[in-house]
């Protein structure tokens, strides 16, 4: 046996292995905690099965869940991409996590990706649940499969951007009753289950809010079977830009 056949091999894992391993711990961290499998699973799914069987809010002509499951999956990507991010986010910057990951091999840019791509993933589990819950509620979708991908990616990187700008610059308290605030205030006005017409004029501006945007693309393509609602994309990739822009450039590891 040659000598240094055991030599120890110090050294940084390669980038890939360090996200894919930073990635399965955030995203294991954002299932186990109750409050946001609450906003992530619980609120979506209830909300989706109350309001398809019980004639509560005027939803229009048609199946209640076809109004309803486009906008439901709008909620999820919020809850997750934005609420969950955001107030997990801001504890770990409030405890220094941040700042300690911030300090490992593991490169900034690399973590926010790994935030990323749990996002992802946890947005995977949603989708699969909630559309399995509208069709056993009778959901009848159309239009392009691409279409929703596109818009569904544009709401997670505008949700994104919105979080990680909170989480990086007010304290983790501040973050938190924030995050729930504007959660409720979009699921109330943000056309997810009232239709903006039922705002009047002030429809014309919910209307340019990321949630309702979304909405209303995912409503045009599966209820009405419309193509790209390029519209809505626009003012999804608005946000992103604003978002990600201002959290890169003013979010706080400490």
């Amino acid at each position: 046996m040659s000598a240094g056949t055991y030599a120890p091999k110090p050294g940084a894992a390669p980038v890939g292995r360090m996200i894919a391993a930073q990635t399965a711990l955030e995203t294991r961290m954002l299932l186990r905690n109750g409050e946001q499998l609450l906003l992530t699973v619980i609120i979506p799914s209830l909300l989706l099965v109350l309001f398809s069987t019980v004639d509560v809010v005027d939803t229009g002509d048609g199946e209640a869940v076809d109004f309803l499951a486009p906008g439901v999956l709008a909620l999820a990507v919020m809850s997750t991409a934005f609420t969950g991010q955001a107030i997990a986010t801001g504890f770990e910057r409030r405890y220094g996590v941040l700042k300690r990951l911030g300090a490992s091999p593991l490169p900034r840019w690399a973590l926010m990706t790994a935030k990323t791509l749990a996002v992802l993933v946890t947005e995977v589990l949603q989708v699969v649940l909630l559309t399995a819950i509208a069709f056993g509620l009778g959901w009848s979708p159309h239009g392009s499969p691409l279409a929703v991908l596109l818009l569904l990616v544009l709401g997670t990187a505008a949700f994104s951007g919105l979080g990680l700008l909170m989480a990086g610059t007010l304290k983790a308290e501040a973050t938190l009753a924030a995050a729930n605030l504007v959660f409720l205030l979009l699921l109330v006005g943000g056309g997810v289950i009232v239709p903006l017409e039922k705002f009047g004029a002030a429809g014309d501006v919910l209307a340019l809010l990321p949630i309702s945007a979304l909405s209303d693309g995912l409503r045009d393509v599966l209820r009405n079977g419309a193509g790209m609602p390029w519209a809505d994309a626009a003012v999804l990739a608005v946000w992103a830009v604003l978002g990600l822009g201002a959290a890169a450039r003013f979010f706080r590891w400490e």
